[in-house]
């Protein structure tokens, strides 16, 4: 028999603030992060703008903890793990099986191109300490670490769809009787690495990013990290506190079409939502908002947007894009926008899709564009699909 899996508590950092409550602010002020780069050192400065986090990695190391050289990966996660953590209510972990499921894609990268920066010019030169975290599993291995958590420690890089991935590997950990509460999601940092390699697929906008638009040109690059805490029935029913929501469903598949493309019908994606949706024992009906992965490409908002007018076709739930606040996050957007839905589920809001003005030519839906409270919504599905064609949907369904 399976057990339910309930949201317990919440923490993210991303370009719109560095807490839960500052994020929800911006969200309902309708307020971009998207700016000019500010603190990654590339000779792009001034040509793609993005979602970067408002602090510099000193100021990023005295709120993680973590002293100065340690990846600006791992700080991001430090503080969003460590808010999710203290917002379950749970003070003492002894006795209890936890684990920390994290998701990156670029692991300590960031402290990687420096070093190669210096070796390169001369090979007597460069900090081999900035090397020993470049892994992902590293990264996780730090943060889990400062938690105090080593029970179970895993890692997940499935490209975009990493921290969906996490929360889902959590989630089935607590179905299976193996961990009584984890903290899942990820989290990933503006590094040269990806501005360039997005460059060079040639589909990173020079202006803010308008998802889901016919005139839509590209992405912009963000960073943060987003983590849920799940707990497991035994543990929900002992907490003090109002917990946000349950994990009802959950699904990854595969495409299996192009190494960074969807395909055009959207195969993936309609797979991924509807296993979630026959996970949870719900109907398309159900569904009262979407948080689009809606990076802003033409292929990817084409191909989701073919998948969700299959499965929901005569009924169109409120949906919309919220990378045009943060940026897409890559490792970290299952996360950041998963903590997004379980408060979109819990108070019945709906976030605007930023910068919308033309509908996509075949849709017979628009995304929303202001924010709004909808007290009627009871499931938010929330999709994460990544390269390679790993495409996973998450449902957080009102307890």
């Amino acid at each position: 028999m399976e057990h339910p899996v309930f949201i317990a508590g919440l923490g993210v950092i991303s370009a719109i603030g560095n807490t839960v409550a500052q994020n929800l602010l911006l969200l309902e002020q309708e307020k971009t992060g998207i700016a000019p780069i500010q603190y990654l050192d590339t000779e792009h400065r001034d040509e793609f703008p993005v979602g970067e986090v408002k602090l510099s990695n000193q100021e990023l190391a005295e709120l993680s903890g973590f002293k100065p050289g340690i990846s600006r990966t791992a700080m991001l996660s430090s503080i969003a793990a460590k808010e999710a953590l203290t917002d379950t209510g749970i003070s003492n972990l002894a006795g209890l099986r936890t684990g920390f499921i994290s998701a990156n894609t670029v692991g300590g990268m960031d402290k990687t191109e420096n070093f190669f920066r210096d070796f390169l010019a001369d090979n007597t030169k460069g900090r081999l300490r900035d090397v020993v975290n470049h892994e992902c599993g590293a990264i996780t291995n730090l943060v889990a670490d400062q938690l105090g958590i080593r029970h179970y420690v895993s890692t997940i890089s499935t490209a975009c769809s990493s921290s969906a991935n996490a929360i889902m590997y959590g989630a089935r950990l607590i179905k299976n009787n193996m961990l009584d509460v984890v903290i899942a999601g990820g989290t990933d940092a503006l590094t040269r690495f990806t501005l360039n390699g997005f460059n060079t697929l040639m589909i990173l906008d020079k202006q803010p990013c308008q998802p889901f638009d016919a005139n839509r040109r590209g992405l912009n690059l963000g960073e943060g990290s987003g983590y849920v805490g799940l707990v497991s029935e035994r543990i929900a029913s002992s907490l003090k506190k109002d917990l946000y929501c349950t994990l009802s469903g959950y699904h990854n598949a595969n495409d299996a079409y192009h190494q960074t493309a969807s395909s055009p019908e959207g195969t993936g994606s309609l797979l991924a939502m509807e296993g979630a949706l026959k996970k949870s024992g719900l109907q398309p009906a159900d569904i009262g908002y979407i948080n689009l992965h809606g990076t802003g490409t033409q292929n990817n908002d084409s191909s989701e947007g073919a998948a969700i007018n299959k499965l929901f076709a005569g009924h169109s739930p409120k949906m919309s894009s919220t990378k045009a606040f943060t940026g897409h996050t890559l490792g970290a957007s299952g996360g950041i926008e998963a903590v997004f839905s379980v408060l979109a589920v819990q108070r019945g809001l709906v976030y605007p899709n930023l910068r919308f003005e033309t509908p996509m030519e075949g849709l017979p839906f628009t995304p929303e564009t202001r924010f709004s409270k909808q007290p009627e919504i009871k499931h938010v599905l929330s999709n994460s699909f990544g390269f390679g064609g790993n495409c996973s949907s998450l449902i957080f369904s009102k307890p």
